[in-house]
């Protein structure tokens, strides 16, 4: 009967944690980092060799009653390699941008581990554009990069006490010019970011 109470109590103090974490608001503050993959998909006249990028930066958190808002600002780093397909030319175009993305989702767990789901549009202001031409068509493989680029991401993550791990994709909303302009894609990226919280309320 004793071990039947015990028992109880303990589950009865676990619910009571999972409320209290779900149905409190809460706000937190962090950092984060990680690297990213971008993908540029072309028509027949170009290839393209897709590289792999950086991103650092701070994010916060506002959650109550499962839900969360989740705020970031960071630097990416984007990298793409476009090729035409007989082997005259090569672009390699490296874009540094300023990215703030507005994520809605939500947030299970409790007792300092928990999964979360989230999903929003992402703003993203190109900084720095830095291409390398070589070979006598490369040039009509440049990209047309955008200053100001628009996106929605859609991720996943895991909440291990402070320590946070995250894997999002990117799909581009407008589309960016290569070659003589008459072409078009959307850029996306794939991204895998270590977080780590500083505080919370």
């Amino acid at each position: 009967m004793k071990k039947v109470v015990l028992l109880s109590f303990v589950i009865f103090l676990f619910t009571i944690d999972i409320s209290k974490a779900q149905v409190i608001p809460s706000f937190s503050f962090g950092l984060k980092g990680g690297l990213n993959y971008t993908t540029f998909p072309s028509n027949g006249i170009f290839n393209n060799d897709n590289k792999a990028g950086y991103q650092a930066g701070a994010w916060a958190r506002i959650g109550g009653l499962g839900f969360i808002f989740q705020p970031e600002l960071y630097v990416t780093g984007k990298n793409v390699t476009v090729n035409t397909n007989d082997g005259t030319g090569t672009a390699k175009a490296n874009f540094t941008s300023v990215d703030v993305p507005l994520l809605l989702g939500g947030k299970v767990g409790a007792l300092g581990l928990g999964g979360r789901f989230y999903g929003g549009p992402v703003m993203s202001f190109t900084v720095n554009k830095d291409q390398s031409l070589s070979g006598a068509t490369a040039e009509a493989a440049r990209l047309k990069y955008k200053d100001a680029n628009y996106a929605i991401q859609i991720g996943a993550g895991v909440d291990i006490s402070s320590l946070s791990i995250d894997l999002r994709y990117e799909g581009g909303l407008n589309k960016i010019a290569y070659g003589n302009d008459n072409s078009h894609t959307r850029v996306s990226l794939f991204s895998l970011a270590v977080a780590y919280k500083l505080f919370s309320l």
